[in-house]
């Protein structure tokens, strides 16, 4: 189903948690993350792809992504000549918390079809950096032993120094199941 009706829960730059306040919002197009070469090799198990796609398949649904919490971004994130992410819907609560659990993922990323029609397209599990401090790293959460992306900054004032991991189970990505940018997707201009 497309979302095109107004909502109290769509949201184009995040409100009520800080840390969700501007996850992901328009300057992602210019900032790249601090990504993890080894992501564009790594590669999950088939079981543990099994894991995350059971957790995730009703999030085919968008519908269902909402109402389970997941809130929309009116921004596709992209950057220009290495790829894009889609469109994120956060879930505050997972997003607010420090647990990382894979078959609760803190972002769902969608891409929208010939139809305008939003599609899952892969997930991304979310943690902000304890102490703020981006020359650390002894909180750097693992998903099935693979270590996520950062610390990098926010992409927004008031966003949180994080680590993420992004995983494409639902869309192949040419630069690896586990990198961030995927050079399949892109935004429409501006």
């Amino acid at each position: 189903m497309n979302i095109t009706r107004p909502s109290t829960r769509r949201i184009g730059i995040f409100s009520s948690i800080t840390l969700c306040a501007a996850l992901l919002g328009g300057n992602l197009t210019a900032q790249a993350h601090d990504t993890n070469d080894a992501a564009s090799t790594a590669r999950l198990t088939s079981a543990q792809r099994t894991v995350i796609r059971e957790a995730t398949w009703r999030f085919k649904d968008v519908d269902t992504a909402i109402a389970a919490d997941y809130m929309p971004t009116d921004t596709c994130a992209a950057l220009p000549g290495v790829g894009a992410m889609g469109y994120h819907f956060v879930n505050p609560l997972l997003s607010s918390d420090a647990r990382i659990d894979p078959t609760q993922p803190e972002i769902l990323l969608y891409i929208k079809d010939e139809n305008g029609r939003f599609k899952l397209a892969g997930v991304e599990w979310f943690k902000a950096d304890a102490d703020q401090d981006l020359s650390t790293d002894s909180d750097r959460p693992t998903l099935f032993g693979h270590p996520f992306d950062g610390p990098m900054l926010g992409h927004e004032p008031g966003m949180p120094a994080h680590f993420d991991l992004h995983v494409w189970v639902y869309l192949n990505n040419p630069a690896g199941e586990l990198s961030a940018w995927n050079p399949k997707v892109t935004c429409p201009a501006p």
